[in-house]
């Protein structure tokens, strides 16, 4: 699956690109970009409480939120959202990677014309159509980590691209509160949790009300109900929690400031020394 991905028109948006794979007898090699950021759980994990706060949070899903629409004009199923697949470069923007679980189909494209009120049209405000290009044939497999598995995984009814879209609310919630919102004491119990358990957002954290209704619409078990499965990427943009968000330019933004630094690993997180410092020339 992924060198199917990779060998065709894969350059994008916050994607980890290949630069060369190689196969042995034993194993298939890729050499990509290097992110020294290294992977998102690890900075989310350092900070305090092991939460971001909101105005971070936001920016990382934001670009999270432009790699999935690019994946599924592609006609990619991601299908393994989570931390440890979203690597951070040096700038401190976000890729995505590990593609082995993806699920590759053709795309459905349409334009969808938004209806004007009479309001609106009194006010002179002008909805231009919207772009959805979405995976057009569903999945029976079974894949996907544990606590990000939307409930049409577990129950085999089929899943659609509207499963990267409950993991983004998933993630949110972890992002924001620390944890995942329906993990148990063991597999059997997390996946009762995913299929019955209300949602509930713990007090002892503030969190504006627009990010909880984010994270709501988003793990909507019923997927056609859930936003982001009936005009992909443009529901989730346009909600009240991105409106700081210009997406146009979001490539251009400057990732918010976290409690605990990023730290970069590699050669590029050392400090270079000066030759009058460190080094004795001699003739």
């Amino acid at each position: 699956m992924a060198n199917t991905i990779f060998q065709d028109n894969f350059v994008g948006t916050f994607m980890l690109i290949p630069i060369v794979y190689f196969q042995t007898p034993t194993h298939v090699c890729l050499i990509t970009d290097f992110c020294p950021g290294g992977e998102l759980f690890a900075a989310l994990d350092k900070q305090p409480l092991k939460i971001f706060r909101e105005d971070s949070a936001r920016f990382y899903a934001a670009e999270v939120v432009i790699g999935l629409e690019y994946l599924h004009c592609l006609g990619i199923i991601y299908r393994d959202l989570k931390p440890e697949n979203i690597l951070l470069q040096a700038d401190g923007h976000v890729v995505l990677t590990d593609f082995d679980l993806s699920f590759l189909t053709s795309s459905k494209p349409h334009v969808i014309k938004h209806s004007t009120s009479l309001k609106r049209r009194r006010s002179q405000e002008f909805m231009p159509p919207s772009f959805v290009s979405d995976p057009s044939t569903p999945s029976n497999s079974f894949v996907g980590t544990e606590e990000y598995i939307a409930p049409e995984v577990i129950t085999g009814a089929g899943h659609t691209s509207a499963i990267d879209w409950w993991a983004l609310g998933i993630l949110l919630y972890e992002m924001l509160y620390g944890r995942t919102p329906f993990r148990g004491k063991n597999r059997k119990k997390t996946f009762y949790n995913i299929l019955h358990k209300d949602l509930t957002f713990p007090s002892s954290i503030p969190v504006s009300l627009e990010a909880k209704q984010l994270i709501h619409g988003l793990l909507q078990r019923d997927p056609s109900s859930r936003i982001g499965s009936n005009t992909g990427a443009n529901d989730i943009k346009e909600h009240p929690f991105f409106e700081d968000i210009y997406w146009p330019l979001i490539r251009c933004m400057s990732p918010p400031e976290l409690d605990v630094p990023l730290k970069l690993i590699g050669k590029e997180s050392q400090p270079k020394v000066k030759p009058e410092e460190g080094v004795i020339d001699t003739f």
